[in-house]
C-alpha cells in the first residue's frame, strides 16, 4: 500500500534458465524468475545492483505483491529514491522457493546448488539486460534466512558481493535450532518417527495444517546444512529420535554453517567490504539477538567496520528497518 505518490519505478519480469539447479533432488523448477526493480528516470544502466534475499516460506516475489497496511519494496524504493533518502539503484527479487519450504542460499545436494545459481548465472542475466552492478557495486540483503543468506555470502564470496546486511539473521545455531528439536520430535511421532510420511501429509492436505511451522523449518534446514541425498528429501535430523541426544558429527555439519562458527576462519574476507549492516530485535523468538551479539563480538575482535543496531521489536513483520539499511548500502555501493 503506497504512502509515496511521487514518480514509480517500473518491475521487469525476468526468467533465468539454471543449469546447475538440475542436480537438486526435489524436483523443483530450474527455470527461475526474477523481477527486477528500475527506478523512475532510468534505464538501469551505471545503477548500483542490489539482490533481495527473503526468509522462510517466502519468494522474491512475494516482495513485489501488492501488501496491505504496508508498502511492499518496490513502493518502499520509491519512497526512499523519490525523497532522496537514498540514491537511484537497481533490485533484483530472485524467487529461490523450495520444495522444502524456503532457502538458505548455499550450495546443498539436496536443495541445490544455490550459491552457484545467484552468482554465476542470475547475475550475469541481470548485469548484461541491464547495464547495471559490476564488481565493486554489489549489494546483497535480506531478513531471517534471507539475512542468513546475506551474511553468509558476504563470509564467503566478498569478491562479488561488496555490501551487505543481515536483519535478524540466523545464526548461534544452538539457540536458535536445537530448541526446536523436541517439538519437531513429537510432531514427528505423530508419523511414527517417519520424515517422508509426515511431509507428504502435509503437501496432500487441502488445507495446510496448523502449528506444522517449527517442524518444517528445521527439515528445511537439515536439507540445506547436513543433506543426505539418500534420504527423502535429503532429510535427516541430528538429533536421536528417541532421546533427542545430539547426534556430534550431524551437529558438526550443521555448525559449520553457523555465521558465528565461520567467521571465526572467514571473517578477514568481510575487510573486503563497502558496507556491512546487522540488525535484530531485542525480542525476537527466535534467540538469534544473542548469535547476532556473538557475531558482531568476533567483527570487533578482528576490526570489521560494520553498523551494528538492535531495535525494540521481535521477528515478525520488521521490513520497515529496511528503511535503515537501505540507504546505508547504496550509499557506499554509489560511492
Amino acid at each position: 500500500m503506497r504512502k509515496f505518490f511521487g514518480p514509480m519505478g517500473t518491475i521487469h519480469r525476468l526468467v533465468v534458465e539454471s543449469e546447475v539447479l538440475k542436480e537438486n533432488i526435489l524436483g523443483d523448477p530450474t527455470a527461475r524468475v526474477v523481477d527486477v526493480y528500475v527506478p523512475a528516470g532510468h534505464d538501469g544502466r551505471g545503477l548500483p545492483l542490489l539482490v533481495d534475499l527473503v526468509g522462510t516460506t517466502a519468494s522474491g516475489l512475494s516482495h513485489t505483491n501488492w501488501s496491505a497496511f504496508q508498502e511492499n519494496m518496490p513502493e518502499r524504493l520509491d519512497r526512499l529514491i523519490g525523497e532522496h533518502l537514498m540514491p537511484p539503484v537497481i533490485v533484483a527479487f530472485p524467487d529461490c522457493f523450495t520444495r522444502v519450504g524456503g532457502n538458505q542460499y548455499v550450495n546443498s545436494a539436496a536443495t541445490g546448488a544455490w550459491e552457484d545459481f545467484l552468482i554465476d548465472e542470475m547475475l550475469s542475466v541481470i548485469e548484461r539486460r541491464f547495464g547495471c552492478g559490476g564488481k565493486g557495486r554489489r549489494g546483497v540483503f535480506g531478513k531471517s534466512s534471507g539475512g542468513y543468506g546475506a551474511i553468509t555470502h558476504a563470509l564467503r564470496h566478498s569478491d562479488v558481493w561488496a555490501a551487505a546486511a543481515c536483519h535478524s539473521g540466523d545464526m548461534g545455531f544452538e539457540l536458535c535450532y536445537l530448541p526446536d528439536m523436541p517439538a519437531t520430535l513429537r510432531t514427528l511421532a505423530g508419523s511414527n518417527n517417519s520424515i517422508e510420511k509426515w511431509w507428504r501429509g502435509v503437501e496432500e492436505a487441502r488445507k495446510r495444517p496448523d502449528g506444522i511451522f517449527t517442524a518444517l523449518n528445521v527439515l528445511g534446514m537439515a536439507a540445506s546444512y547436513d543433506p543426505d541425498p539418500s534420504k527423502f528429501l535429503g532429510m535427516r535430523l541430528p538429533v536421536t529420535f528417541e532421546t533427542c541426544e545430539v547426534i556430534e558429527e550431524r551437529w558438526t555439519n550443521w555448525l559449520r554453517h553457523d555465521p558465528v562458527v565461520a567467521v571465526e576462519t572467514l571473517g578477514g574476507n568481510l575487510q573486503n567490504l563497502k558496507a556491512l549492516y546487522i540488525d535484530c530485535g531485542e525480542k525476537d523468538q527466535f534467540n538469534l539477538l544473542y548469535g547476532a551479539r556473538r557475531f558482531v563480538r568476533h567483527l570487533d575482535r578482528l576490526g570489521i567496520a560494520h553498523r551494528y543496531e538492535e531495535f525494540a521489536d521481535n521477528h515478525g513483520g520488521v521490513d520497515y528497518r529496511m528503511d535503515e539499511s537501505l540507504p546505508y548500502l547504496v550509499r557506499a555501493l554509489s560511492a
